[in-house]
């Protein structure tokens, strides 16, 4: 019981940690698209939502996948990777359980969204394995020799 309780707050983290970093960029998403102000969306807020969606499935395939091994020993390619499939996924949703109210060709407002969230979620997992990696480093005690 313990450890599902120990992987889902990991999961909780994780995502929260993402939508953290997403504000930022759902801003200047935001400063892009909407130049001229005209969209209802406050932009800030619109961030959070997938950052943390993306982050809770890339934690959980991690958890599927990896098993045991930590996102310290996963290669950053491979965390990238992971990361750009969580992107893919949550970038879909929207199309899959809604209808879109935007002035743009539903193609284009896919290919943005779906292509925000894949390099979003890549870049979140790659620097989440380098945090993970830096904390891992600053945990060693000072005269331990660093294997790999």
């Amino acid at each position: 019981m313990k450890k599902w309780v120990r992987r889902i707050r990991g999961a909780t983290g994780m995502g929260l940690a993402w939508a953290v970093v997403w504000v930022p960029a759902a801003v200047l998403v935001g400063l892009i698209v909407d130049r001229d102000g005209s969209m209802d969306e406050m932009w800030p807020a619109i961030g959070p939502y997938p950052g943390f969606l993306s982050g809770v499935v890339f934690s959980a395939v991690l958890g599927l996948v990896y098993g045991r091994r930590g996102l310290v020993e996963l290669p950053l390619s491979r965390a990238a990777a992971w990361g750009a499939a969580a992107g893919v996924l949550v970038g879909v949703l929207p199309f899959t359980i809604g209808e879109s109210a935007s002035r743009l060709p539903l193609w284009q407002l896919a290919a943005m969204v779906i292509g925000s969230f894949t390099l979003l979620s890549a870049a979140s997992a790659a620097g989440s394995a380098m945090l993970a990696r830096y904390a891992a480093h600053r945990q060693e005690p000072a005269g331990a020799a660093r294997q790999g």
